[in-house]
């Protein structure tokens, strides 16, 4: 059960190993972009591709659906990006359902591990396989595997490393079930309170507002958390107008500060500082509405950068 890329290559995994999947599950066909044309999910797209059967259900407690998943007698359900199981269906299969969490759990329970490991400054995160229960993200965990977030990784890199991790953990999984060799360990297990336990909850636009007059480290995390999807935002004012400006890369530059949050200083060809909290942090990729996304380079040739310009 999956939808986006990252429940592709699960999926393929298992395939390509010579299991047998007797049903995919994956999100019904929605239109998409300017056209609102139908577009196929991943899995969808993967599923065709293989001649594996389909279901896309527009909701999980539908009988209709139930009596068709039950049908299949599958003996193993596995999740992958996909949405919260109802009881009936998770408690269907004999050796029960499980799912591939894009963390190290308990830490990152939520819609968005990935971004949020990142955006706080982490430097270690990994994939957890575990039980499906009643509440989301907190049933017995089965294995893990780690990651190292390196300091040139962004959400974008640490999601498709956990990907392929994510591939090598679920065959792991599957045949240690089989095997009968689990020991699944309860979540309650790794930490003392609550209070210990980071979130990663759905990114909002708002969630991706810069904010100079925070610290240059906690911004340039932001920046890498957000990137390449959905992208860490600001507003670009100038005399004539307010530009919504996409960051997608930043560097910490070693400057004494002294300037507002938000003012900028360039030479106009090469570098585009913005004044933080605690000094400057240098944008190397960026784009303005209507224009395509750029190294700061290239958008210094098209656009001249005034004095009183400044990004807030």
């Amino acid at each position: 059960m999956g939808t986006p890329d990252f429940a592709v290559e699960p999926l393929k995994t298992l395939h390509e190993n010579g299991f047998n999947i007797v049903g995919v599950i994956t999100m019904p066909d929605k239109p998409a972009g300017r056209g609102h044309k139908i577009q196929y999910s991943p899995v969808k797209n993967y599923a065709l591709e293989q001649g594996l059967h389909l279901l896309q259900p527009e909701k999980l407690k539908d009988e209709q659906f139930v009596e068709e998943l039950r049908a299949l007698k599958a003996d193993l359900q596995i999740v992958v990006a996909f949405r919260m199981l109802p009881e009936v269906v998770w408690a269907m299969p004999p050796l029960g359902t499980f799912n591939l969490h894009a963390s190290l759990l308990p830490q990152y329970r939520g819609a968005a591990p990935i971004n949020w490991a990142v955006i706080n400054g982490e430097q270690e995160t990994g994939v957890t396989t575990f039980f499906l229960t009643h509440e989301i993200d907190t049933g017995k965990i089965i294995q893990q595997e780690r990651v190292p977030i390196l300091d040139e990784d962004n959400a974008g890199t640490i999601h498709d490393k956990l990907m392929y991790k994510g591939c090598e953990l679920i065959l792991e999984t599957v045949n240690a079930i089989i095997e009968g060799s689990i020991k699944p360990k309860p979540q309650e297990e790794l930490y003392q309170s609550e209070a210990e336990l980071k979130p990663a909850p759905k990114i909002f636009k708002e969630t991706c507002k810069i904010d100079f007059n925070q610290p240059s480290k906690k911004i340039h995390n932001l920046v890498r958390g957000l990137s390449p999807y959905p992208a860490a935002w600001c507003n670009l004012k100038t005399s004539k107008e307010i530009l919504a400006t996409k960051i997608y890369a930043t560097e910490l530059v070693t400057a004494n500060g002294g300037l507002q949050p938000g003012s900028i200083k360039t030479d106009g060809k090469k570098y585009l500082d913005i004044a933080t909290a605690d000094g400057f942090i240098r944008v190397k990729e960026l784009q303005i509405p209507g224009k395509k996304r750029l190294t700061t380079e290239d958008f210094l040739r098209g656009f001249k950068i005034e004095e009183d310009m400044r990004f807030e």
